[in-house]
């Protein structure tokens, strides 16, 4: 690699080795999910509400990972405290719920969202406060318990829809808490978002703002009043079962990389090993050397030689000239597979011949003397020629 290639290859390794850096000490954006666990500190968490209410309630706060429906086989008296953006209880749920509640006990539900068979089971409507025309959306809501009452209305000074009951059973049904969209001018009028309906022998509070109770409202001015006051109303006496089932937030493990991805400095480590992978791919994976090329070795030519000179003395019908190559070619082979010595044919050498071709000493005499023969004459016939092979190819067998 030239310099100047390798000048560029460290300014690129250096940027993004910048950018990696920058990208990590960024602060990480606010995460604003609607969770609503009480584990979570994010703003839509519940992590302040639920650790202050467990220290100064009376009663003891017990959690319930199991739907209603698993649940309520169990279920002692006290109440049961529902808190997220949405809760859709089938109708056979909401039965076996209901049925728990005429006995005498109470339910608490904070959502934006209720299901359907909730609120035409407590003939209820709901509706959505949206902007008005300074484009605001920042919601308030306060009790109406004079006793209750803020002199100031809480505000939740974040841009979100508030969701209001639109028509409720005012027989059946008490408002305990209202709410709007706060605008420049001051609001003339304020919509239900937390009403209570009897409900047999027991009580259920429905509440339509959960932001009212997530980590952020909260920690805000003194807005923790609102939620002090709307918990007056559960009687704190009562053992309280705080649902853990119905959560946005609560996790759910479908990556093997949740584990990896969610921890900070797993994460970055996991993005530099694929950067470092990259960048060798890049720069280390090309061969440094020129491939070398394949040669094939050369053919033995040696029998297609033989074959075409063989193919010569035919076609002249030089048969003497032939049978001499032929013999020629076996004294060499006798010199190269035995090691003998074919310039004297005398009584050792036909005795060592025989012995170690394994053939018989007359045998050999015979076959010479037929050498010896083809030597002396001028020419042969092709059948003296023929015979000459034949032979030769049985003596070496």
């Amino acid at each position: 690699m030239r310099n100047s290639g390798k000048i560029a290859s460290g300014a690129l390794m250096l940027v993004v080795l910048l950018l990696t850096y920058l990208e990590a000490s960024e602060p990480e954006p606010v995460n604003w999910s609607p969770s609503y666990l009480e584990s979570d500190k994010i703003p839509l968490g519940t992590f302040v509400f639920y650790e202050s209410w467990k220290e100064t309630a009376s009663s003891t706060i017990e959690d319930i990972k199991i739907p209603p429906f698993e649940f309520l086989d169990q279920a002692e008296n006290g109440t049961y405290f529902f808190l997220n953006n949405s809760l859709l209880f089938d109708e056979s749920e909401l039965s076996k719920l209901l049925d728990w509640v005429s006995q005498g006990n109470d339910v608490f539900m904070s959502a934006n969202v209720f299901s359907e068979a909730l609120l035409d089971t407590l003939k209820l409507e709901t509706g959505i406060r949206i902007p008005g025309t300074d484009l605001s959306s920042q919601p308030y809501i306060n009790l109406v318990h004079p006793e209750l009452q803020n002199k100031e209305p809480y505000i939740f000074e974040q841009d979100t829809e508030l969701t209001y009951f639109s028509r409720i059973d005012t027989i059946n049904q008490t408002i305990l808490g209202v709410g709007n969209i706060k605008t420049f001018s001051k609001p003339q009028e304020a919509y239900p978002v937390f009403i209570m309906s009897s409900f047999g022998e027991g009580n259920i509070y429905i509440h339509s703002f959960p932001q009212a109770f997530s980590n952020y409202f909260l920690l805000l001015n003194s807005n923790y009043h609102y939620a002090q006051d709307v918990l007056g109303y559960i009687n704190n006496d009562n053992l309280i079962y705080w649902d853990q089932y119905y959560k946005t937030g609560k996790t759910f493990y479908s990556s093997p990389l949740y584990i990896l991805l969610n921890n900070k400095p797993l994460k970055w480590a996991y993005y530099f090993v694929l950067i470092g992978s990259l960048l060798f791919i890049i720069f280390e994976g090309k061969r440094k050397q020129q491939p070398v090329p394949v040669k094939a070795p050369l053919k033995n030519q040696t029998l297609e030689y033989s074959k075409t000179i063989a193919d010569l003395y035919l076609e002249q019908k030089e048969y003497r000239a032939l049978a001499l190559k032929k013999i020629e070619h076996f004294q060499d082979h006798i010199r190269q597979r035995y090691r003998i010595d074919t310039s004297l044919t005398n009584e050792k050498f036909y005795r060592e011949l025989a012995d170690k071709t394994g053939n018989t000493e007359q045998e050999t005499r015979e076959m010479y003397k037929i050498f010896h023969d083809i030597a002396g004459k001028n020419e042969i016939l092709k059948n003296e020629l023929k015979e000459l092979n034949e032979i030769i190819e049985s003596y070496k067998k």
